[in-house]
């Protein structure tokens, strides 16, 4: 491991984050290349190398860097937990006001850091993400699911990005700490921001052949992507009243079941009907359609006591403030 920093250590403006399984081969040459970029111009600089418990010479190599470079600082987790958890341990560990975050295995080029980086201080955004505008993937395996994949997320998202699943992002660092990440949403993060009103931006990057190794993802990550996807639709439109999706359901389902049961009732009473004999699976698709409604409800409703035992537990405000004006008696967030 890389030696703790001492108390006069200055603060780094720019944190790299690199997460890595199994890159050895590539390694050497990334911090080469990333260390010409950022010495000088982006400085001072941190480069944060999260070692996903490879099996190769990986934690090897980071440890020798460590050794050289006091910038380096090498995080290795105890098992394969993957990128999201090996980039969310990096977003944890920085502490520079800009964060960027890429790929170890060379199929993104540190030479559109500088793109990325200007782009972000000379607007407002609050994400700067890379877009491979020309893939060099398999055209039917990669291209055309992660096509498909982007379009339905912006969709679902509102994030008008055309690139969901590259790593290579800039963001403010009080962005990315708001941003909590499990399971593998790190392709999500624009969306997630965007619940606090993050400002997203793209600049267009080179995609490039992996000089050696294989990758780690292959067609079976598009179904995976699908069900998160769900999770962020929910996140983004009914996570703060979760009611207003289950509600409506079970009303709906609840009145149906409840209009079944009373036409039958009816015609038990005044027609004389055998319900189980004429009209047995109408009645129980009536007495089904009422439970669910009810259950619809009732998870809607635990849903909300949820959410507001959350916030007030954490004391969390449910918003963020862009801008306070002449409010310097203004010294924390409402309760």
């Amino acid at each position: 491991m890389s030696p703790a920093r001492g108390n006069d250590a200055v603060q780094p403006k720019y944190s790299v984050v690199v997460p890595l399984l199994d890159e050895a081969g590539s390694l050497r040459e990334l911090y080469r290349r990333l260390s010409e970029i950022m010495t000088g111009r982006y400085e001072p600089v941190e480069f944060i190398f999260v070692d996903d418990h490879s099996s190769d010479a990986t934690p090897e190599i980071l440890a020798e860097l460590a050794d050289l470079d006091p910038r380096v600082v090498f995080l290795r987790l105890k098992r394969n937990y993957g990128q999201t958890i090996a980039l969310a341990a990096g977003f944890d560990q920085a502490s520079g006001e800009i964060v960027l975050s890429m790929d170890g295995d060379l199929q993104h080029d540190p030479s559109d850091i500088p793109r990325l980086i200007d782009m972000l201080e000379t607007t407002d955004a609050d994400i700067v993400s890379g877009w491979r505008q020309k893939r060099v993937d398999n055209f039917f395996f990669r291209r055309i699911p992660s096509r498909v994949a982007n379009w339905l997320m912006a969709k679902l998202s509102g994030v008008n990005i055309h690139d969901f699943g590259t790593t290579f992002k800039v963001y403010r660092r009080e962005t990315i700490k708001d941003v909590r990440l499990y399971g593998e949403l790190h392709r999500f993060i624009p969306a997630l921001a965007s619940l606090n009103g993050a400002k997203v931006l793209e600049v267009p990057i080179r995609n490039i052949t992996r000089p050696q190794g294989k990758s780690h993802y292959g067609i079976s990550r598009t179904f995976r992507v699908f069900f998160d996807l769900i999770t962020i639709r929910f996140m983004l439109r009914y996570m703060l009243r979760p009611l207003h999706l289950f509600g409506p359901a079970g009303a709906i389902s609840f009145l149906a079941g409840a209009l079944i049961l009373l036409v039958l009732f009816v015609e038990k009473i005044f027609a004389h009907v055998q319900l189980f004999v004429q009209h047995g699976p109408l009645l129980i698709l009536g007495m089904l359609l009422c439970l669910f409604g009810m259950q619809f409800l009732a998870i809607g409703l635990v849903g909300e006591l949820m959410m507001r035992n959350y916030f007030e537990a954490h004391q969390k405000p449910i918003y963020r403030l862009e801008r306070v004006s002449g409010a310097s008696s203004f010294t924390q967030a409402p309760r």
